[in-house]
């Protein structure tokens, strides 16, 4: 039922992503803070950008303050999340998204490539691109992996999520398996519309919030991957 409740979810946002919600960037400077210590960018769609959300409630400023919670207050995370982006599009942005400042880089694309049926070896190469550019940078990633619904046919599927765990293998990244794993087993559907908004997609707060729960303990082993990060 968890691994259904992620399928359904994954399709979801594509399909809000795509329709209605004009690319945006968030501003790096956006509701950052200052910090002395490492910085993490966001590279993502409307998940990361905080769809729906006034700027405090959304994924990367819950991150922030969870981080402040468990011992990372020092860390700066900064907000790339652009609504309706696809591998293609975080590819195009990577390499100046990388400036000398950062340190870690948290990659959750692969939604709107899904919704559109984009062939899995187009988006595994853009998945690769945008590590190979974080490679260049000395710049450590958690990959965020997606999973495809069956709908589009065992092979697809196959292919789609094996390239997840095949690019966190090849380039050596740490691996969440979901966005949303933080929203629990979720037997009952109902009971999981009390975590998203009016839309029935997007999460609100208090989903954000358990989503960051999920997610927030891989970030802190991203962290420990920095060089002197615990210093």
């Amino acid at each position: 039922m968890k691994k259904r409740l992620f399928l359904s979810l994954s399709l979801a946002y594509g399909v809000a992503a795509l329709i209605g919600n004009p690319p945006m960037v968030a501003p790096a400077h956006a509701g950052s803070h200052s910090t002395t210590g490492p910085t993490v960018v966001a590279l993502g769609d409307s998940l990361t950008q905080g769809y729906g959300l006034v700027e405090q409630e959304g994924f990367v400023p819950q991150l922030r303050a969870w981080l402040a919670d468990n011992g990372a207050g020092d860390v700066r995370v900064v907000n790339a999340g652009v609504s309706g982006d696809t591998t293609a599009g975080g590819l195009s942005r990577v390499a100046w998204t990388l400036t000398p400042d950062v340190d870690a880089m948290i990659v959750a694309l692969g939604g709107n490539d899904m919704l559109r049926g984009t062939d899995p070896a187009t988006t595994r190469a853009n998945i690769d691109g945008i590590l190979a550019e974080a490679d260049k940078a000395g710049v450590a990633v958690l990959l965020v992996g997606m999973q495809a619904p069956g709908n589009y046919g065992p092979d697809y599927k196959r292919d789609f999520e094996a390239i997840w765990p095949d690019m966190a293998e090849k380039h050596d990244t740490l691996l969440a398996e979901s966005f949303f794993k933080g929203l629990g087993e979720g037997d009952d559907p109902s009971a999981m519309r009390a975590y998203f908004q009016p839309d029935g997609i997007h999460p609100n707060a208090e989903g954000v919030k358990k989503v960051v729960e999920g997610l927030g303990p891989h970030v802190l082993d991203l962290i420990a991957r920095i060089p002197d990060a615990a210093g």
